[in-house]
């Protein structure tokens, strides 16, 4: 980044700082560049200035090409043998960093020969949040169909729109995003494995938010705006939201055993813990992914979600009760209640 910003010494020095604090170790991408030397590169030019930059037609056949297979290996280790694929009855993809038609979601049909009848829809451009909104119409599938099985997979490609004008928004975004895919299985028949089950959902919108956090297309790719504002405002919102959601669920937070919160980055968890009585300790979970893969948009509140469900098969717990809580643009704020009892 600091070759590609073409930075002064005293940028570099700044730039170097950030990273460090960023409390991010690894992240991923489906482009294999950003780990070559540029006479290797496959995305972007080997040129001083990346020029010709790569458009949004390039990044889109990069997506086409990458996703669906991610996606599928995604759902494989998901399903484990749980259920065979002819059994899915509704297949729901979620993604803000690619979009075709025919889409994500026929790509994986075809690749994994689902049933040609299956229900399928598309949640697009909502944002690290979109996790919680298709969970939400996975419930709503259920509980309208007792046999529905319903694979969720939120798959998203961040890197693919990496844009090399200097600015805040731009370096943030660089500094902070990584790609990654994240399956879920909802349906209503637990009897053959362990699994979570849904008590809640609650949402608000800040409208104060609305132009600290967005995403817009461009012919370079898509443009996040990201302000330094955005974790000032989680925490002014967010211990209002934790005590609506829990009175929507009828519950106390004491009866709140983890807390599975999208590390969008390390300053809005830092932001959690001032406005709330959660602690560093009980966002573990959420700094491991963080520091493991940076903020992959959507399935990353899934990579908290897990990471808690392997601790509670570790820890046996007979009764536990899982906040969980993402936020994107408007400012949305979404939130869930999942149980293993």
């Amino acid at each position: 980044m600091q070759n590609v910003y073409a930075m002064n010494e005293v940028e570099k020095r700044k730039l170097k700082f950030l990273y460090h604090q960023s409390a991010i170790q690894s992240r991923y991408s489906v482009l294999p560049d950003y780990s070559l030397n540029a006479g290797e590169w496959q995305f972007y030019p080997p040129s001083e200035n990346l020029e010709p930059f790569p458009d949004l037609e390039q990044r889109m056949h990069w997506y086409n090409k990458t996703a669906p297979r991610l996606s599928v290996t995604a759902i494989e280790k998901c399903l484990d043998q749980k259920i065979n694929t002819k059994d899915i009855t509704h297949l729901i993809t979620v993604s803000c960093t690619g979009m075709s038609a025919p889409g994500l979601d026929l790509q994986i049909m075809e690749l994994m020969h689902l049933p040609k009848n299956i229900f399928r829809t598309s949640v697009n451009f909502m944002g690290c949040y979109a996790a919680v909104h298709a969970l939400k119409l996975a419930d709503a599938f259920c509980k309208n169909d007792i046999d529905a099985k319903v694979v969720i997979v939120c798959t998203e490609l961040c890197t693919l729109h990496f844009q090399k004008v200097n600015t805040v928004d731009n370096i943030a975004s660089s500094l902070l995003f990584g790609d990654g895919s994240a399956a879920l299985l909802v349906t209503n028949d637990v009897s053959d494995y362990e699994g979570l089950k849904i008590k809640s959902f609650y949402s608000e919108v800040g409208f104060n938010g609305k132009e600290h956090m967005s995403w817009q297309l461009s012919s370079s790719g898509f443009l996040m705006q990201l302000s330094g504002y955005v974790p000032q405002l989680i925490e002014q919102d967010f211990n209002r939201l934790l005590q609506n959601a829990l009175l929507n669920a009828r519950m106390d937070q004491n009866e709140i055993t983890h807390y599975s919160i999208h590390p969008g980055g390390k300053r809005i968890l830092s932001a959690i813990e001032k406005s709330t009585s959660i602690s560093n300790e009980n966002l573990k979970f959420s700094y491991k992914v963080l520091n493991d893969y940076g903020n992959m948009s959507s399935p990353t509140i899934l990579f908290v979600l897990k990471e808690i469900m392997n601790s509670l098969q570790t820890e046996k717990k007979r009764k536990s009760n899982i906040f969980g809580a993402a936020f994107g643009p408007g400012l949305t704020m979404e939130t869930f209640i999942l149980a293993n009892d």
